[in-house]
């Protein structure tokens, strides 16, 4: 059996860049590339998959801003220096036989979840999602796992559930109801994790809730009934595409591990 690693690639690039405090400068963006160069090497010879799918955000509008126009409105800009060496980076990706994936008008969390279910989906074999994005821990209840690769530690069912409260399945319900500051997602106004986690406890799902919404005379059922378009709104904008025409084969994403020193 095969073995897919999805790599979310901003999330190690930003991160890495963001992990320095100096000014932004070439050479911060330089020293950022170098060290996410290693991460990529790393992740490969940690866990020698046999195919990977190396994704990375296209940038500019995508169809969560035809959702909603203030979608990440808030976020900070790529800085110029490191987004003018992207294309470099990806030279070197490809030196390691990677074939980097970035399709405009979606984000790489829509095309990972394309890929990683079609994967799953086609019975390949085992899916490793290389990121800390939380969205992406919604395809664990498919049969993903999530490797956090600052932490090296594997993140399933039994984590999430520790984390948020609510088992996989209930994330994106979940998401949707606290919202998220720095993508711009409203949620619902002053509903946090626990709060959203328990209601989830309880009705199961967003469409219970809001069945049940009415007979709450407290102050959370006055925000859940207010703030119900804008709740189906999130829902939509944190759930994930599957239809990702990402333009790649199997045999365009195969990786040879032993090449990798």
């Amino acid at each position: 059996m095969g073995k897919l690693l999805a790599i979310d690639g901003l999330n190690i690039v930003r991160r890495v860049y963001e992990a320095n405090m100096e000014e932004d400068s070439a050479a911060k963006a330089d020293a950022a590339l170098r060290h996410s160069l290693a991460s990529f090497r790393k992740l490969l010879t940690t866990h020698l998959p046999t195919h990977v799918l190396p994704a990375f955000d296209f940038g500019g509008h995508t169809w969560r801003h035809d959702l909603y126009p203030r979608y990440r409105e808030n976020r900070a800009p790529m800085p110029d220096g490191l987004k003018e060496r992207l294309p470099d980076f990806y030279l070197q990706l490809a030196e390691l036989g990677l074939h980097v994936v970035s399709v405009p008008e979606v984000e790489a969390d829509d095309v990972i979840a394309t890929g990683v279910l079609r994967w799953l989906g086609e019975g390949r074999g085992e899916a490793i999602i290389a990121s800390t994005d939380k969205d992406l821990h919604t395809l664990i209840e498919h049969g993903a796992v999530v490797w956090d690769h600052f932490k090296g530690e594997w993140h399933d069912s039994k984590w999430v559930e520790t984390k948020f409260g609510v088992p996989p399945e209930m994330l994106t319900d979940l998401l949707a109801l606290m919202g998220d500051v720095s993508d711009g997602i409203p949620g619902v106004s002053k509903v946090g994790v626990k709060t959203a986690a328990k209601l989830l406890q309880s009705y199961g799902n967003i469409d219970r809730i809001m069945a049940g919404a009415g007979i709450l005379k407290d102050t959370l059922g006055e925000k859940l009934r207010r703030d119900k378009d804008q709740l189906y709104m999130s829902r939509q904008l944190v759930a994930l595409k599957d239809d990702v025409r990402m333009g790649v084969t199997w045999n365009m994403l195969a990786f040879d591990a032993s090449k990798v020193g």
